[in-house]
């Protein structure tokens, strides 16, 4: 009983510590998860490719959630592979989640799809009952504050979601086309260890990025969603400040700390290789990639 399943990391353009209600778009990287069922196995093991001494509790828990509620609680092994770095505000914890629950999924047999559409009939799970299900793990395991709804529905479904995390309702799904430019740091951030005191501080201007989202202004919303929470988490608003003369939107994804820039490639006046030339003398990683409208799915 095997299963394979990607799923897209993704940018920020709401940050939910503040109020509850966040924002975020998928982008062209993917998190690969393979899990492997044995009814006689007691428990699951897990492995993260990129890093032999990563904690594992969450795919396992992934695995352990998923087989509890469409399986027989069989036991396991799950691994994953990925492009999305590990704890630079890409939603790494996300993409693992959701990769992790479609290819539990996949190995115990099960359709999954969206619902509600003709060629959807034979549909076992939808792809938002796995992400919600991912968003529970995610909260036992301890990597999340708010519970991440609104990554993991990016990350799970493709283009830019707005939701209510509080609720894990999803509000908002928009297809977006961007160029997208990454900067991440060498250095790490935990979503579990940012400073919500701090977050909700900045909770009036997060309800300004909350209007312009539901608004469909998502870049201006992103932008000044980077502002606030660069300065509520003590991050550098320098990269931003250089990428504003070139860019559509540019922003901290998530807590950080990675800064992620974006392009409407049929707007002339935009120009991401300015952008990574501004950033080019930065210590870290430049990545360049798209938004996804796509989302997750079994291999």
């Amino acid at each position: 009983m095997e299963g394979r399943a990607a799923a897209l990391g993704a940018g920020t353009v709401l940050n939910a510590l503040a109020t509850g209600t966040g924002a975020a778009f998928g982008i062209d990287v993917e998190t690969r998860a393979t899990v492997e069922l044995d009814p006689a196995a007691d428990g699951v093991d897990g492995e993260i490719a990129e890093d032999a001494d990563a904690d594992t509790d969450l795919i396992e828990r992934c695995v352990a959630l998923a087989t509890e509620r469409w399986g027989d609680g069989e036991g396991g092994c799950v691994r994953t592979d990925s492009d999305v770095p590990l704890a630079a505000g890409l939603k790494s914890s996300s993409a693992a989640a959701n990769a992790t629950v479609l290819a539990t999924c996949d190995a115990l047999g099960l359709a999954v799809g969206d619902g509600g559409r003709a060629s959807d009939d034979a549909v076992d799970v939808t792809r938002l009952e796995a992400c919600r299900l991912g968003v529970r793990a995610a909260r036992e395991a301890g990597v999340t504050v708010t519970g991440a709804f609104d990554d993991a529905t990016a990350s799970m479904l493709g283009g830019v979601t707005v939701t209510d995390n509080d609720a894990d309702e999803l509000r908002v799904r928009e297809a977006v086309d961007w160029d997208v430019l990454v900067w991440t740091p060498p250095e790490r951030a935990y979503s579990a260890d940012a400073d919500v005191a701090r977050c909700e501080a900045v909770a009036p201007m997060a309800d300004l990025v909350a209007d312009l989202a539901f608004d469909g202004r998502y870049g201006e919303a992103m932008t000044v969603n980077g502002l606030a929470f660069s300065a509520a988490l003590g991050f550098d608003a320098d990269p931003a400040v250089e990428a504003m003369p070139h860019a559509t939107a540019v922003s901290l994804s998530g807590t950080g700390p990675s800064v992620v820039a974006v392009a409407d490639p049929a707007d002339p006046e935009t120009d991401l290789d300015a952008v990574a030339d501004a950033w080019g003398d930065r210590p870290g990683t430049l990545r360049r990639t798209t938004t996804r409208n796509d989302g997750a799915a079994v291999e």
